[in-house]
């Protein structure tokens, strides 16, 4: 069959024409998300968007209400008194194995004696309607008795209540390094949880199949995982079950080990009924059921010389893992290897524990337990350069990494291609770091009120599976005889491109358009024994897998083209859509057909496995990373000292890719990353109750960044020429993960403007994530410690002011004030709603003492109408209730995340009270504003006006006896 028979109009001259051009869709270019006309106009189909089949059931899992009990009974005959409950199971109900542990037993499918988290799955319901399902799940009756739980990871970590051993890196003699050091600062540091909050809530649906097998189409970013499990549960071998993955509706980690519950659920079900199941949760069910980022509790022992340059280093890092193994082995291992990030920490010692507490087992989350390592280092960084007095940048570039010397980890990797200091260096310039530096200076010492702050922060991340054998992939190819390309792969598409880049990657090897690829499903029974979709490795394994396919095919390609037209191989040459053989010239689609008459398969698996890698876990040393990915970010944030709000006004981001497969999709990594970061240091605040139960379990009290919460300014650039030395697919580098602690140096900038009000003598002693309420009592120790300071006569000497905080009281992120009784139940009100700021009336243009609206106070029964901040004082003093504003008589300053407000010295007046009344504010978007706490819930109630109602108890303040400053004017009652 000749050329002229497939494609008569085609002259060569043409294709030679063609051939001379590149490709447009290959690797480099900036292709568009393969499904993103899809997710624009809603075609996009997920699991709860497929055709329900036949008699399918829904599935609804009855969740514990105790936080630690033992099972007394289980009753769930009341159950099947609704019509159409088919099914209710307990875990004696199981036909295999009733554990689902990813690596590890410790995960029960459903309780078996004893439920030790709020949320934990009891029994199951399956019916042909979900509220069916639902009402008689809640009618069964369960009877416990309770026992005491550990709420706590600091009370954990005192009582070794541990999941797992804990595990040390020590490199030299710490303590002697310690010992000796020209300064020596101590402290701790608690960092707050994460909630993935990915758009579709975890989904399974089951399909049973003639043979005793089952097909699960389930939302996961681990579908071996998912097939292994589902055989366990049902005591089947792992080829009678399919896993079937189109897409995710994000993922973030949350989907890696915690997908296995609904999927395993639904599979008994149909097993048991013969009929398919399927199983969505609702949102709070989800963020009730499901584990989160580790929340981590660290405390640091630091030696320093004159230049803040380490001479020595030891590090607590407990992260609290909830009730069971999990994934946590490797995450604590992750926060420990990246306790260093972009610094050499000299003679040093980094214990992690993973400690047990009564909460849902937490997992995996974008980073692997890298960022809370992180975020420990850099307020070490921070707290150095307080107490000498340095610019914290020049703290930080003192201690990187070099490149010849002083390049070897606490855990005796060679940090080999080190960019840091020229990253640095770029982005100093580019930001003009240094001018806005001074500029922010002159600004804060001009201004009472409003302060700024600027931190530039490094990253270095490790990219690959700390557990070593998680480092392979697999894909499949398929050319059709018209040209067109198949391809599958291991990896899951959860939104982040993955899809996308392994096509390019194809699509550049063939050098055809990218649309002549089709990618399919993950699926099992196409490419198996999957490793997950995570550790930023989606890319770097199954696009070394596909290229492995793929030149596996072209090569045959090349020998039977060399073959058949009796050329030498080297002249053979695929370009543009077209093949080059000798001196002729084919279409991409004519070689396919001719290779296929000629008996050339056309099909081919391809595999990689990560080189180079290995860690020796007794002795704590090896190579447990392929390479690094470097990264660096500037940002400056303004903080309203009289209530704690705060915004990011710009960001600068320089960040490392190598070269980049998808410019497009990785500049939209990288500000994804960064947002989801700052978010977890900033608004993202999970809350249990002093029962365990998860408070904040939905969008109405948990925060993330919505598009208010962007920098005014935000300015990414990808390091230019600069490939991975390493061979990794077309020498790109990972952009999934290291992005995510760009974030870090928000949080550092929101301190630096704090610390602006003790002259930057002092670190603040805000926890992660840094809420308004947290910045605004930061903000009072600030002026406290600073008055104190005056008032001794200290003068420029520097003082020594590293954090100490105490043990939180929930599992949730503690709030930094809890040493007095009346600091633990008001903790979230106590200086809000009594004055406004100057700064708003400022923000909003209005002139002082300028009546904006009507003001009501009521107080004790007394009405008064615009009767301004003394009246209110005054009321105070008297003793009577105090009624917070109403909502719907606030207003917000534009821009301004949070809600509180700093009460102000009795006798001092508000500017705006000069004609007796003040401005008005509408309700504010934060969550608190609509929680009460725990004081509201002891002494006080809400009333119908929606008025925040006090007793006398919640405001004295105990500051004599606590050791804590005193509220300000007429809050400092002692009651």
């Amino acid at each position: 069959m000749t050329m002229s028979e497939h494609s008569p109009s085609i002259t060569q001259a043409e294709m030679l024409a063609v051939f001379q051009q590149g490709l447009s869709t290959g690797v480099g270019r900036s292709v568009k998300h393969d499904s993103a006309d899809k997710h624009v106009s809603g075609e996009a189909v997920y699991i709860d968007d497929r055709l329900e089949f036949p008699n399918q059931l829904h599935v609804y899992a009855r969740l514990s209400d105790r936080a630690h009990a033992r099972i007394i009974s289980i009753d769930t005959s009341p159950c099947y008194a609704f019509d159409g409950v088919r099914i209710a199971i307990t875990h004696q109900d199981i036909p295999g194995l009733k554990d689902i542990g990813p690596l590890l037993p410790g995960d029960p499918l459903l309780a078996i004696d004893t439920v030790e988290f709020v949320g934990q799955p009891v029994l199951a319901v399956a019916a042909r309607d979900l509220d069916i399902a639902r009402q008689a799940a809640m009618a069964a009756i369960i009877e416990y008795e309770d026992l005491e739980p550990v709420l706590d990871v600091v009370q954990a970590l005192r009582q070794k209540h541990f999941v797992l051993d804990s595990h040390t890196h020590k490199r030299g003699d710490s303590a002697a390094a310690l010992a000796g050091a020209t300064h020596r600062l101590q402290g701790n540091l608690h960092i707050g949880g994460q909630e993935h909050f990915y758009l579709e809530t975890q989904i399974s649906s089951v399909m049973p199949t003639e043979d005793g097998g089952m097909i699960v189409y389930c939302s996961t970013q681990n579908p071996t995982e998912i097939q292994k499990l589902v055989a366990e549960v049902l005591g089947v071998p792992m080829n009678r079950i399919v896993v079937d993955m189109r897409r995710m509706g994000g993922g973030f980690g949350g989907k890696e080990t915690q997908a296995a519950s609904p999927a395993c659920l639904c599979a008994v079900i149909a097993r048991l009924t013969g009929q398919p199941t399927k199983m969505r949760l609702q949102r709070f069910e989800d963020m009730q059921m499901t584990g989160k980022r580790h929340p981590f509790y660290i405390e640091y022992d630091v030696g320093f010389d004159d230049e803040g340059r380490l001479q020595g280093i030891e590090l607590d890092l407990a992260g609290n893992c909830g009730y069971s193994p999990d994934l946590s082995a490797s995450i604590v291992d992750r926060a420990m290897f990246h306790a260093d990030n972009a610094y050499y920490l000299g003679e040093a010692t980094v214990n992690g524990h993973r400690c047990k507490t009564h909460t849902a087992s937490n997992t995996a989350y974008r980073g692997f337990g890298g960022p809370q390592g992180m975020v420990a280092i850099e307020e070490v960084m921070d707290c150095i350069a307080r107490f000498l007095g340095k610019d914290p940048l020049a703290v930080r570039k003192a201690n990187y990494y070099g490149k010849t010397e002083r390049n070897v980890t606490h855990y005796y990797q060679t940090v080999e291609h080190n960019l840091l200091e020229e990253m640095t260096a770029d982005l100093e310039q580019s930001s003009q770091y240094a001018e806005r530096r001074e500029a922010i200076r002159t600004f804060n010492a001009g201004s009472s009120i409003l302060k700024k702050g600027l931190a530039l922060t490094p990253v270095k991340f490790g990219i690959s599976f700390t557990a070593s054998f998680l480092n392979q992939a697999g894909a499949l190819i398929h050319i059709y005889t018209d040209g067109s390309i198949h391809l599958n792969h291991g990896g899951t598409e959860m939104g982040q491109g993955l899809n996308t880049k392994v096509a390019q990657v194809v699509a550049e090897v063939f050098q055809v358009d990218i649309d002549r690829i089709q990618i399919t499903a993950t699926n099992t029974d196409k490419v198996p024994n999957t490793s997950p979709t995570a550790a930023s490795s989606g890319t770097d394994l199954n696009g070394k897998a596909a290229q492995n396919a793929a030149e596996t095919l072209k090569q045959r390609l090349v020998e039977f083209a060399a073959r058949h037209y009796q050329v030498a191989e080297t002249e053979v040459e695929f370009r543009n859509g077209h093949v080059r053989i000798g001196d002729i010239f084919l279409p991409f689609a004519e070689l396919a057909q001719l290779a296929w008459m000629g008996q050339v398969s056309l099909s081919s698996t391809g595999y990689y496995k990560t080189p180079k890698i290995f860690y020796d876990r007794s002795q704590a040393r090896g190579r447990p990373f392929y390479y690094y990915a470097f990264g660096a970010a500037c940002v400056e944030v303004i903080v309203d000292t009289l209530t704690g709000e705060y915004k990011m006004l710009r960001t600068d981001i320089l960040h490392d890719v190598g070269a980049s497969l998808n410019p497009a999709i990785d500049i939209g990594q990288v500000e994804g990353g960064y947002i989801q970061g700052a978010g977890w240091l900033t608004t993202e605040e999970l809350v249990w109750n002093d029962k365990g139960k998860l408070m904040t379990s939905g969008p109405a009290s948990y925060k993330i960044p919505a598009v208010a919460d962007m920098p005014l300014d935000l300015r990414i650039k990808l390091v230019e020429n600069r490939k991975n030395p390493e061979d990794t697919v077309f020498h790109s580098k990972a952009v999934g993960e290291p992005p995510f602690m760009l974030g870090i140096a928000a949080w550092c900038a929101i301190k630096d403007a704090v610390a602006s009000l003790g002259d930057y003598r002092h670190q603040p002693d805000i926890d992660a994530p840094a809420t308004p309420e947290k910045v605004l009592w930061g903000c009072e120790q600030m002026r406290h410690k600073s008055a104190a300071r005056r008032a001794s006569g200290e003068g420029a000497e520097p003082i020594v002011s590293a954090p100490s905080r105490v043990s939180e009281a929930s599992p949730g992120s503690p709030s930094p004030i809890q040493d007095a009784p009346w600091e633990r139940a008001c903790s979230r009100r106590r200086l809000a709603w009594i004055t406004l700021s100057w700064s708003r009336n400022e923000q909003l243009d209005q002139r002082p003492g300028r009546a904006t609206g009507p003001w009501r106070t009521r107080h004790s029964g007394d009405h008064h109408r615009g009767a301004g901040l003394d009246a209110t004082q005054r009321r105070l003093q008297d003793g009577g209730l105090c009624r917070a504003y109403p909502r719907h008589h606030r207003r917000r300053a534009p821009g301004i995340q949070g809600h509180a407000n700093r009460p102000r010295d009795a006798g001092q007046r508000h500017p705006a009270d000069a004609s007796g009344t003040f401005q008005p504010r509408r309700k504010p978007r934060s969550v608190l504003w609509r929680r009460q706490c725990a004081a509201v819930r002891t002494h006080g109630r809400t009333s119908r006006t929606n008025r925040r109602v006090w007793c006398r108890s919640c405001w004295p303040c105990a500051g004599a006896t606590a050791g804590q400053p005193a509220l300000p004017g007429a809050l400092d009652r002692r009651t």
